[in-house]
């Protein structure tokens, strides 16, 4: 089988693997769709981000879905043929937090394509992939691009969690990438009044617009469009912080009214905290990392029609041509999702 590996910055191969018999408990899948996430784009062009680094070769990915090739023994539910979405998060279930119920902060994750441990956890873009049975999610009625784009709106879908109460809420997007229109499309769920979303690119605002923000604004082109936000003590309850740039949490941080929360979704490694306005303010810091049961619920609201994520997915690309999508991908002047097409 063949699989897309990252060496180091810049250097992606598809590379010969071995597809093994899928073991007890087991489910051999044959990829169909493949998302590029935005960790997927800091190990092509960065090498890492944060202090997490490439130490070795790592196929990449965790945004998948696929069809059931093989059952291993002593699985049920599920049949050859079937179009499952699958889960990269793998807690190991005995844990303190996974014991807490905290499973999206398991000690021991296994999720797939991370270089956050050593040796790191391979990923699963390759055109066999054998998975835990609980993590394959029936998504019968859904398209492969549809089931591979549960991952992303799990994400948004805890931290809409995380935010608590949201109906009649005024709520800020801060970064309008994947998972900043995917909340857009959550708070708008939840029951927001009004959802304002800023980005430096007009491509990923238009898809914000589209996904139901009242207002989008450029930071780049009209940097003091955010002013009239941070009159008095401030406008939203709610802040999305999706881009992982110090300059658009220090902007949504001083438009929020007192005791709002603030979500920070972006991994852009550490950055300078306000703690004087979130302090006086009485805000509420929170950081939203993964996800765990909100992957089922992602595969379930879709297929319930409650969430349109196709206007999102903006490119697929064919697995032979597997780098020029890490290349539209980090292209936002005019991607959203890319997708990988590993089989029709």
């Amino acid at each position: 089988m063949r699989a897309i590996v990252i060496h180091q910055a810049g250097d992606l191969r598809i590379e010969e693997r071995e597809a093994p018999a899928p073991a007890p408990g087991e489910v051999q899948i044959r990829l169909v769709t493949g998302g590029v996430c935005g960790s997927d784009l800091h190990y092509y062009n960065h090498g890492g981000f944060g202090p997490v680094r490439l130490k070795q070769p790592m196929i990449l990915g965790h945004e998948v879905s696929g069809t059931v090739l093989r059952l291993g023994e002593g699985v049920t539910g599920l049949a050859p043929g079937d179009l499952v979405a699958v889960s990269p998060s793998r807690p190991c279930g005995h844990c303190r937090y996974c014991r807490e119920g905290l499973r999206n902060q398991c000690e021991n994750m296994r999720f797939y394509g991370s270089a956050m441990p050593f040796p790191h956890i391979q990923g699963a873009f390759s055109e066999i992939l054998n998975a835990d049975a609980d993590q394959c999610v029936p998504a019968t009625g859904l398209s492969a691009g549809e089931a591979a784009m549960a991952e992303p709106l799990a994400v948004a879908l805890h931290a809409t969690r995380r935010a608590g109460e949201m109906l009649g809420k005024r709520v800020l997007v801060t970064g309008c990438g994947p998972i900043g229109c995917l909340a857009v499309l959550c708070a708008r769920q939840a029951g927001a009044a009004q959802i304002v979303a800023t980005d430096l690119s007009d491509n990923a605002l238009e898809f914000a617009s589209k996904a139901g923000a009242d207002r989008v604004v450029n930071a780049a082109r009209d940097p003091d469009a955010m002013n009239e936000y941070a009159v008095g003590k401030g406008t939203f309850d709610i802040l999305f912080e999706c881009s992982g740039a110090p300059q658009a949490l220090g902007t949504g941080i001083a438009a929020m009214r007192p005791r709002g929360v603030v979500l920070q979704l972006g991994l852009g490694g550490d950055m300078t905290v306000p703690m004087m306005q979130i302090t006086a303010r009485e805000l509420d810091l929170r950081g939203s990392f993964r996800f765990h049961e909100e992957f089922e619920m992602a595969v379930r609201l879709m297929q319930a029609g409650r969430f349109d994520v196709k206007p999102l997915i903006s490119h697929t690309v064919a697995l032979d041509d597997a780098e020029q999508a890490f290349i539209i991908a980090s292209d936002r002047d005019r991607a959203m999702k890319t997708q990988i097409a590993f089989s029709g």
